[in-house]
Order: C-alpha cells, then sequence, then structure tokens
C-alpha cells in the first residue's frame, strides 16, 4: 500500500504477537521495562503496534499518568485496542504516522519510541515532530535495532529488500542513534549500544533524549 495511505500488514500483524511471544518474556522484557522506568506526566507511544508495551505502561500506570498512543497500521491498531482492554487500560489510541502527529506542541512530558523506527519511512520527520510535541525538558525514550558491523552489517544489506516486504516495511540497516545524538533539538542523557539479539535484527540501541529549553 501507498505509505501516503499509511501501512497496511495484515498477515504481519496476525503472526507478530506469537512468533515474538517467547523473545517478548525474556529477551526483551528489561528493555521495556526501562523505558517505562519513573514514568510521569503525560506519555506518547509512537507506533504502539499491537501493544507490546501496554502491560508495561498498565504496571506504572498512577492517576499522575496519561497515556497516548499512535498506530497507523488499523491491523495492528485493531490488536492493540483489544489489548488495552484487556488490561483495563485507559489510553488514547489514534490512527496517526509518527511523520506527522496529530497533537499540540509541547504536549507530552515523555514520548516512547520501542522497535518503530525502523519501520518510519522518514525517521528524520519523524524525529522533528517527537521534539516539537515534547515539553522543554521531556524525554524521548527509545529502544531501536540497528545496523551491524563487519559481515553481519553485509548480511543486512543483502537481506534488507526482502525484509521489508515480509516484516512489515522494516529496514535493517538504519543508523537510527547517529540521527538521534545528531539532533540539535535534544541533549543525550544516555545512549548504549547492546549487541542483543542475532542477525539480521542485532544489534540494539537504548537511551535517552532530552528536550532543549
Amino acid at each position: 500500500m501507498d505509505d501516503r495511505q499509511g501501512p497496511s500488514h495484515p498477515l504481519f500483524a496476525a503472526i507478530y504477537d506469537p512468533a515474538l511471544a517467547v523473545v517478548e518474556r525474556t529477551l526483551l522484557r528489561p528493555h521495556r521495562s526501562y523505558l517505562v522506568g519513573d514514568l510521569h506526566g503525560t506519555v506518547l507511544d509512537i507506533g504502539a503496534g499491537t501493544g507490546a508495551m501496554f502491560p508495561y505502561f498498565e504496571a506504572v500506570a498512577t492517576d499522575g499518568v496519561a497515556f497516548h498512543a499512535i498506530e497507523p497500521d488499523p491491523y495492528m491498531r485493531r490488536q492493540a485496542i483489544e489489548k488495552a482492554d484487556e488490561l483495563g487500560l485507559e489510553i488514547d489510541l489514534r490512527s496517526a504516522g509518527a511523520e506527522s502527529l496529530p497533537y499540540e506542541d509541547d504536549s507530552f512530558d515523555v514520548v516512547i519510541a520501542s522497535m518503530v523506527f525502523c519501520t518510519i519511512p522518514d525517521i528524520e520527520a519523524a524525529l522533528s515532530e517527537v521534539a516539537r510535541v515534547l515539553r522543554p525538558g521531556g524525554e524521548f525514550r527509545f529502544f531501536e535495532h540497528v545496523v551491524d558491523d563487519g559481515w553481519r552489517a553485509r548480511v543486512q544489506s543483502l537481506l534488507a529488500p526482502l525484509w521489508k516486504r515480509v516484516a512489515g516495511g522494516c529496514h535493517l540497516t538504519r543508523q537510527t542513534a547517529s540521527v538521534f545524538a545528531a539532533d540539535r533539538s535534544f541533549d543525550v542523557v544516555e545512549v548504549d549500544r547492546m549487541n542483543l539479539g542475532v542477525t539480521p535484527i542485532r544489534p540494539f540501541v537504548r537511551g535517552r533524549l532530552r528536550k532543549r529549553a
């Protein structure tokens, strides 16, 4: 489907949760927990997918935290809505892409991206939107897979065209952390590169940026 109309991947959406069930319970759990540590204020989940972050939001939900999310794929979004209902989680979930967020300037205290920037067509535009909707001093927290080095990078480049087609638009060769660190709207709080996962989905970067005043 044309990106201007929004992504639509019914098969990928159907298999995503079952395919990653074991990985979610083991490998990804501490990193998703990192994203919700000391969560406060108004929070936006960019690219909610099937709602993988929702159980973590539910676990830290208090009266002082308001949750919002976007997900442009209707099949993913439907599953995310069902997951939120199952958890009893109050979350404002909208159909939108990260390059054009349907929120006013300075709306959020925290923006979270978890394994989503690999699928966003224009990551620079999306990061600009993150900066726009964050309040000064607000945090952008992320956990993303990026291009590897050496022979693993060559394997990723070889697999990239097919992978993008079968994996919901996922790009294997992005240097996402470099884009984040170079953006002048933010100060880097921390960025860690981890040799996590297996080729072609490795390594990962995890960290926090703070919007400049």
